[in-house]
């Protein structure tokens, strides 16, 4: 009856969570109440413990090292059913495991007593020994703007060390690295291969993670396509790519495998996905020198407990605020058109005016950053001191790709021999004499002028180039990763020198601040009405799995990509109620907007809106930049809104509700209040400031009434 009553409890969370996530006990649940375990790393006997009190990995060390236990610690669910190698290496064109162990007979599941039978690979690269130490962070993150986080994340870090038995292989060192961060059910592992060896090694693939998963679903007959894969896990990388505005469409990693050795499975042809191996198809395809270290691609391993989609959007969100806590930063700044200099420096006197943190130069400005001479340098390094002189951040476009350089300097298409062939057709290859140059000539502009943002435009999706003369790679099989390299380290660079970076893709893991949050550029033509309805459709999808601090949104105060002077807020003293709705929408969200054009004021009526309405925003940052729960998603019919929650604040919530009908609203609706981490009582102040407080059902929800105006919005602030 002990051993019952001792594990009771954990069965209580995982049916709780299977059937509602928001059952879960407030005091277990780590995104309410951060868990105050540390992370830990030990060596018992013939173990390796992994642990923070969220998941637990374990290693045994027997004729190889062999991970036979992963478990998250909040359900107790054990995701491995078979033992697989730590990695998987295809050197000089040949496949070697490293570590693992072979003569599981069974894989539907594993007994850990049979480890001490199982016996490893002829060739196999060997554990040799293994090294403890601190996380230490991937970027020195230099930051110069308002964020909600400032802090790196920490925790502890084992490096395990193989060789090789074999004597070609003499001198290649693999380190298999794992990251266990304190307060995520998260582990972070990445390979390095060191080449002490007099020889070139040619790395062909490396396959840094290869996990024996659980299966999801029991299915007779069925593809790998048609069937789920494991939910108990989020793995991501940086290494993805695809201007999808989303990490599993941009991921170039993650794959689902059959495992045919597995016999006892119930497909009937033995095609259950329940293999994961984790590397980049293109990549790396390089040659290792004598004395060189290759680094894989990084993986975040995120152990999840729920089916629900807005909780694991809440844990994956919670995951770059503490690994990337670069996105939590949130400057506040206008997109300028500027034709000539006194324009940027009216702007920057604007954003002071108004209470703006930042100018950016937008795409069709007179900024050249290309242009190195002297002159040009002087001359935006006098408006960086123009614009710091008065707090202000100033940054500028560039654009890398879909744009044709030269036959010498563009990609080279694998197939013709020609240029041609990139994402956007012609590109330049970040490895050719003008991509290396452009890198060079970006650091020049920023050590020199003292610029604080930078708004890459490309390079765009992974362009490979079958080139044999471009200086920053061999030829098409390692172009893919080269050209990669060069760009990551540049936006790592850029953010150890406390740039901000607003980047095409999803180069967060890299270094990278801010992504467009997902919409169509040819709406922003539509009329003002459209573009309110259809701002807030983008706002309610592009911040499930993403931040409201990693998107930004669109506000043309000037014409864009077409459109009549329906879809224009110039002149914007004539569109003030439109105006003031738009940036309501954004800053309500925690969204910062393109507002692009000339300036942000023409009269005095309207500089006095944009700075009420930055002042209330400033006034509830914290809060407005909390994580959202998306309540009813906006359909121009009934009433759309959302809920900032923010546990750990002293504002604990704050929802925003929109009425985009043209009679006034009046509705009561039911508030869910869980992760806000109020337990018994709400306090809620509404816009016109009245207050009340409203007791929490069993379910942590309360019912709301509220009225709204006629296309219009309101907000109470909850304590």
């Amino acid at each position: 009856m002990m051993k019952i009553l001792k594990y009771f409890p954990i069965i209580l969370i995982f049916l709780s969570l299977e059937s509602k996530s928001q059952f879960v006990n407030v005091a277990n649940d780590w995104l309410i109440k951060p868990v105050l375990q540390k992370a830990s790393i030990i060596q018992k006997g013939s173990n390796f413990i992994l642990d923070n009190g969220l998941l637990r990995r374990e290693f045994y060390v027997g004729k190889n090292l062999v991970c036979y236990s992963y478990a998250n610690l909040s359900n107790g669910q054990q995701l491995l059913r078979a033992v697989q190698p730590e990695a998987k290496i295809i050197l000089n064109g040949k496949m070697y495991a490293v570590g693992g162990m072979e003569g599981q007979k069974e894989r539907a599941y594993l007994k850990p007593e049979w480890l001490s039978q199982m016996t490893a690979g002829q060739e196999d690269f060997v554990f040799v020994g293994s090294t403890i130490s601190d996380v230490k962070p991937f970027i020195s993150w230099q930051r110069k703007t308002w964020a909600s986080n400032h802090a790196q994340a920490t925790g502890k870090q084992i490096s395990f060390e193989f060789t090789s038995p074999l004597a070609e292989l003499k001198g290649i060192h693999l380190y298999v690295n794992y990251e266990l961060i304190h307060g995520l059910p998260l582990l972070i592992k990445w390979v390095q291969i060191e080449n002490k060896s007099a020889q070139k090694l040619a790395i062909d693939r490396v396959i840094h993670e290869v996990l024996g998963l659980v299966e999801e679903e029991s299915a007779v007959v069925g593809k790998p396509e048609e069937m789920k894969k494991q939910h108990g896990i989020y793995v991501e990388t940086n290494y993805a790519f695809n201007n999808a505005m989303r990490y599993d469409i941009s991921d170039q990693t993650t794959h689902w495998k059959t495992e045919p050795a597995y016999t006892s499975q119930v497909n009937y042809n033995f095609e259950t996905p329940c293999l994961l191996e984790i590397y980049p198809d293109k990549a790396p395809g390089i040659d290792l020198k004598p004395g060189e270290i290759f680094k894989s691609p990084r993986t975040h391993e995120l152990l999840m407990d729920s089916y629900d989609r807005q909780r694991r959007g809440l844990m994956i969100r919670k995951m770059y605020q503490k690994i990337s806590p670069w996105t939590t930063q949130n400057p506040i700044f206008m997109h300028l058109v500027s034709k000539n200099d006194a324009e940027v420096k009216t702007a920057i006197d604007q954003c002071v005016a108004t209470g703006y943190e930042a100018v950016i130069l937008s795409f069709g400005s007179h900024l050249k950053m290309e242009d190195s001479a002297a002159a040009n340098i002087s001359r935006w390094k006098s408006l960086a001191d123009y614009a710091h002189a008065k707090n202000i951040l100033i940054g500028g476009y560039s654009l890398f790709s879909s744009r044709r350089i030269s036959d010498a300097d563009d990609v080279i298409d694998p197939k013709t021999g020609k240029p041609g062939g990139a994402f956007f057709g012609n590109a330049p290859c970040f490895g050719s004499p003008w991509g290396l140059a452009y890198r060079d000539k970006i650091k020049l502009f920023y050590t020199k002028t003292g610029f604080d943002i930078w708004e890459n435009d490309g390079p765009y999706p992974g362009d490979v180039c079958a080139s044999t003369v471009h200086p920053g790679h061999e030829g098409l099989k390692d172009s893919q990763w080269r050209q990669m390299e060069i760009q990551k380290e540049l936006y790592r660079w850029l953010n150890e020198k406390g740039v901000y970076i607003n980047a095409p893709d999803w180069y967060f893991l890299d270094g990278t601040h801010k992504i467009g949050i997902g919409y169509r550029e040819v709406n922003f033509s539509l009329s003002r009405d459209q573009q309110k309805i259809l701002n807030r459709q983008n706002i309610h999808d592009g911040t499930i799995e993403k931040t409201a601090s990693m998107s930004w949104g669109f506000v043309p105060l000037t014409r864009y990509q077409g459109g009549g002077p329906e879809a224009v807020l110039e002149p914007l003293k004539e569109h003030l109620k439109d105006y003031h709705q738009l940036m309501i929408q954004y800053y309500g969200a925690g969204v910062q907007a393109c507002y692009r054009g000339p300036r942000l004021f023409d009269s005095e009526e309207t500089r006095i809106m944009v700075k009420e309405t930055l002042d209330w925003y400033k006034k509830y940052r914290d809060v407005l930049n909390a994580d959202m729960i998306q309540m009813r998603r906006p359909d121009g019919r009934d009433w759309d809104g959302f809920l900032h929650v923010n546990p750990g604040g002293k504002h604990k919530g704050f929802v925003m509700l929109y009425n985009p009908t043209k009679e006034i609203m009046q509705r009561k609706i039911s508030l869910p209040l869980y992760y806000t981490g109020i337990s018994k009582t709400a306090n809620l102040t509404s816009k016109d400031g009245m207050k009340k407080a409203i007791s929490l059902n069993p379910t942590k929800e309360i019912r709301l009434d509220f009225t709204i105006a006629p296309d219009s919005y309101t907000w109470f602030l909850i304590e």
